[in-house]
């Protein structure tokens, strides 16, 4: 009988160890274990059909899509950025400017990282063995992603000059860490359509650069090992006209959202109406996580087939 219960008890043991982490990480309830997050700043949707991005409309065509995100007013990088990871709008979270280091406005709450709370600080809380990472250009995305609550965080020159190694670092993290969540955010087309324009042929030029880097980050997601695990979410923050952004153009308002993976409906366009805001609100759905209550965001449910 002894040597049943040892037997037993060696069984349990070895059952636990060969868990996989990301599962051990968190709940098993997951729709996948990876979410990889490619945000491109200044991104606009109304030139979406001349940009020669193919590996974007693979994943695209491979996934569910809009191209009607409405960014909050104004329409500039921090206000927007803050809203699409902390799941509320600039009266809540009181980022409202281009550059905020603090909010201009208190946040209506703050977590014990005194930040309002954000999705990685969200899923950290509830999954603590989660494997969360930030790779950003533009220095003024670490004010609003919680650093706190991430595992590896990395910043990069805001110059295109340093997307090969941004996209390199991406590879190896991938590769080495298997994230169950990864911010990777590229600073451009947004200095380009301030120094060029938006769609003018530099600034298409960018997009079609950064197209290659992301088809090597699903790329590194594939030799990983993970690929049927994965979801993937390209977006941005707002779009532009001439050579700036701000106003309550429906050319800076509205971006696209790219949503393709694990169990997302393929070549879906959504017909929900959609906010930046509820971009944290489905990434928490993905992981079964249970939203702050001080959020509004929504999670675009349509895009699953389950």
């Amino acid at each position: 009988m002894k040597k049943i219960r040892c037997f037993l008890s060696l069984l349990f043991a070895l059952s636990i160890a060969l868990i996989p982490s990301s599962i051990e990480a968190g709940n098993t309830k997951w729709k996948a274990h990876h979410v990889i997050i490619l945000g491109l700043d200044g991104w606009a949707a109304h030139n979406f059909s001349q940009e020669n991005i193919p590996n974007i409309k693979k994943l695209m065509k491979d996934g569910s899509y809009t191209l009607k995100k409405r960014s909050v007013s104004p329409s500039v990088s921090a206000a927007n950025w803050a809203s699409m990871f902390m799941g509320a709008g600039p009266e809540l979270h009181g980022y409202s400017q281009w550059f905020n280091k603090v909010p201009d406005l208190p946040s209506r709450v703050v977590n014990k990282d005194n930040i309002f709370p954000t999705i990685f600080s969200v899923f950290r809380e509830q999954c603590p063995k989660a494997e969360i990472g930030c790779f950003y250009q533009w220095n003024g995305i670490k004010y609003v992603v919680d650093t706190l609550a991430l595992n590896k965080n990395k910043e990069f020159a805001e110059d295109m000059k340093s997307s090969p190694a941004l996209c390199e670092a991406a590879e190896k993290y991938i590769k080495e860490e298997h994230p169950n969540l990864a911010l990777f955010y590229f600073a451009f087309p947004d200095d380009i359509g301030h120094s060029s324009g938006w769609y003018s042929n530099e600034y298409n030029k960018a997009l079609e650069e950064l197209d290659g880097y992301i088809g090597r980050i699903v790329g590194a997601v594939k030799d990983a090992g993970i690929l049927d695990d994965t979801i993937f979410i390209i977006t941005s923050d707002h779009g532009g006209h001439d050579k700036g952004h701000g106003s309550q153009s429906m050319l800076d308002m509205e971006t696209p959202f790219i949503i393709c993976g694990k169990d997302i409906k393929k070549n879906h366009e959504i017909q929900a109406s959609m906010m930046q805001f509820d971009v944290a609100a489905t990434i928490a759905y993905i992981f079964n996580l249970k939203q702050p209550q001080v959020w509004i965001g929504r999670p675009m449910k349509e895009v699953f087939n389950k």
